[in-house]
């Protein structure tokens, strides 16, 4: 059974996590217009481009709301200073003997390496598995994306192994790393030790 965690807005110093709102469109489309190429090798695209035909922003945060609502996603906006700089996706949140839930993120290439992602993954990991009691947290990373890795791994992720043709991005089947953090395995929130992972 769900549990009303949402929504909810995370903040640990000048990055906040705050639930996504229709009146993002706009900024929304201008992040992704200027981070075109920077975004394409990394972006889920449809298997059947011909079938089907790419939702609209609007489309897309509507759909998300109601998942919230029913306890299955949380649709994060990434804040640094007040500012719209990436998006960070809660998915497939199961409860009952599962109690399991993964995640996504996309940054604004301009707000890249500045810790700003690395800050925001462990505020909705320690929100996941300490406040909503989670036992597991997945996230699958292209094993092309050296930043994306290496956040995880810095964070404390434990590397399950690849998991080959997981998901279409950029017009292919592409293999991806599996990582998972488990409840048990937290010695306190992740966020109290965030000053030695930015170093």
């Amino acid at each position: 059974m769900s549990q009303p965690h949402w929504p909810v807005t995370l903040t640990h110093g000048d990055v906040r996590l705050r639930p996504l709102r229709a009146r993002d469109a706009r900024r929304w489309q201008e992040l992704r217009l200027e981070n075109e190429s920077w975004l394409v090798e990394w972006e889920a695209t449809s298997p059947l481009p011909a079938i089907e035909q790419a939702p609209t922003f609007r489309q897309v945060a509507r759909n998300m709301r109601k998942e919230a609502r029913r306890g299955q996603c949380m649709p994060f906006v990434v804040e640094y200073k007040g500012n719209f700089v990436g998006q960070l996706n809660v998915n497939n949140i199961v409860y009952g003997a599962l109690r399991e839930a993964s995640f996504g993120y996309w940054i604004d290439e301009k707000a890249s390496d500045k810790g700003i992602m690395t800050t925001a993954a462990a505020l909705v990991t320690d929100y996941l598995l300490l406040t909503m009691n989670l036992h597991r947290v997945e996230i699958a990373v292209r094993p092309e994306n050296v930043p994306s890795n290496r956040l995880i791994q810095r964070l404390g992720f434990n590397f399950e192994g690849i998991r080959p043709k997981f998901l279409h991005i950029n017009h292919a089947w592409r293999d991806h790393n599996i990582y998972s953090m488990f409840q048990e395995q937290m010695n306190g929130p992740l966020t109290a030790k965030l000053p030695t992972y930015l170093k």
